[in-house]
């Protein structure tokens, strides 16, 4: 680190935590986590976890032990649809996918000030509908409630909603950005201790015309996500989210992310502050730097099971690849560029490129289909002991590679706990993560101000 960076003060690093539910990288643990943890292979959940993905229990530990950690937020993913494979459901779908919203109102009743960040699709929700819940939320919290805002181009998904169909990319950002600001006027239009004004809004995509159904609430506006990595998704983020959540997990990857997004802020009239950039990790701890790799291992093992191997395999290859063994060589035949066995799953761009890369990579190390997939699909970012997990985070974040973390915990309901008993007291002494929560709202944790009310036509809020 360079003398003027380090005379600077330290960078505060913020964390949230992801609920891993239906997630490729969560392990399934069949005891809960007061009692020994039995870990079984992801593709192939035991029958005791499938109703603790979707018991309330679950959700609450989490969310009890991410505020324990005085975590900025608790973070849920969105599914509309359930995925399929060779036209049945997909093995990690079976447990269910249970709306954001609902669980989040819940979970405000049993925490204090941990924020609760949902994922809601603006390409097949309301605007009028959507602020509404979400104003809701965030009267029922004091000051708590998150929005990420995602799109989706899959006809497949689409097929659950009454339009059906999907849009283009383009459309999807456009539709996104007229979404988003109509639901800021809706907030916006009650004005504190008065009647809300009326609002008579006709876009591209939207017309709404009518009062709003709920007082402005604790922070203004509820903290806008914004998951994205495309130009679009980026100067998207740049020009409205508070958040965004980014696959960047490498500390070189990060930094150039990290200035790139952070450079486009200016254009908007924003400050480099206004935008926390929060990359979603995994953790891997141990008492022994071996300790801790080996048990990465068999984390990546149990993740890739031989029947998850062959899932992923077929997703490239677009074909039919059961008679195989997981444990034997790549196909030498190449993908169909075609082939569609995976449906609301995110589409390869170019699977020939891919498996001439993976078929080398197999070759060169004599791995198996199983082993590839594992060396390939890895997502595991931090492991190590505590110490040593605290002091690379901590790096990241005072090199400007992220702001903080969005943690994705391998197993659910506890597998956050060992990060909180072990590494948050280590950052707290660094003094790099807060000791206590100094305020009540989201954006007080974030170090985000209270969304300004825009001016009138008279020139008054």
């Amino acid at each position: 680190m360079s003398p003027a960076r380090s005379a600077q003060p330290r960078k505060q690093i913020h964390l949230a935590a992801h609920f891993p539910g239906v997630n490729n990288t969560t392990v399934w643990a069949d005891s809960p986590p007061a009692g020994p943890t039995t870990l079984t292979a992801g593709g192939a959940p035991p029958h005791t976890s499938l109703g603790s993905q979707i018991a309330f229990s679950s959700f609450e530990h989490l969310a009890r032990t991410a505020e324990r950690g005085l975590f900025d937020f608790f973070f849920l993913a969105e599914g509309l649809r359930l995925r399929e494979h060779k036209g049945r459901i997909h093995d990690l779908d079976v447990v269910g996918r249970p709306e954001s919203i609902t669980v989040l109102a819940a979970l405000a009743a049993v925490t204090e000030r941990l924020g609760l960040a949902a994922t809601v699709n603006a390409t097949f929700n309301e605007p009028y509908e959507l602020a509404r819940r979400l104003a809701s939320l965030d009267h029922l919290s004091g000051g708590r409630a998150a929005w990420n805002v995602v799109t989706t181009s899959d006809a497949f998904t689409g097929e659950n909603f009454r339009r059906g169909g999907y849009l283009d990319r383009a459309d999807r950002y456009t539709r996104a950005a007229e979404f988003l600001a109509l639901a800021r006027e809706l907030w916006d239009s009650w004005p504190d201790g008065g009647r809300p004004r009326p609002l008579d809004h006709r876009g591209e995509h939207f017309t709404v015309r009518g009062e709003f159904t709920v007082p402005r609430g604790p922070q203004g506006h509820p903290v806008v996500i914004q998951a994205g990595d495309s130009p679009e998704g980026r100067e998207f983020a740049a020009s409205a989210a508070d958040v965004i959540f980014t696959r960047h997990s490498g500390i070189e990857a990060g930094r150039a992310f990290y200035a790139d997004v952070k450079g486009r802020l200016a254009a908007y009239g924003r400050r480099p502050a206004d935008l926390k950039i929060m990359p979603g990790v995994t953790f891997v701890l141990g008492d022994t730097a071996a300790e801790a790799q080996e048990r990465a291992a068999e984390i990546r093992r149990l993740q890739v099971s031989p029947q998850n191997a062959l899932l992923a395999l077929e997703q490239i290859w677009g074909v039919d690849l059961s008679s195989y063994d997981p444990d034997g060589p790549l196909p030498d035949i190449d993908p169909d560029p075609g082939g569609e066995l995976a449906q609301g799953r995110v589409k390869i761009a170019d699977p020939k490129a891919i498996a001439d890369r993976w078929r080398a990579l197999s070759r060169a190390k004599g791995l198996s289909i199983r082993e590839t997939v594992i060396e390939t699909t890895g997502r595991q970012s931090f492991i190590g002991t505590p110490e040593a997990v605290a002091a690379e985070m901590n790096d990241f974040v005072q090199t400007d590679a992220a702001d903080g973390f969005i943690l994705v915990p391998h197993l659910t309901p506890g597998g956050l706990d060992p990060f909180v008993d072990r590494v948050v007291p280590l950052l707290q002494e660094r003094g790099v993560f807060r000791t206590e929560y100094r305020g009540h709202t989201l954006r007080s944790h974030l170090g985000l101000p209270e969304a300004a009310r825009p001016a009138g036509k008279d020139g008054r809020p």
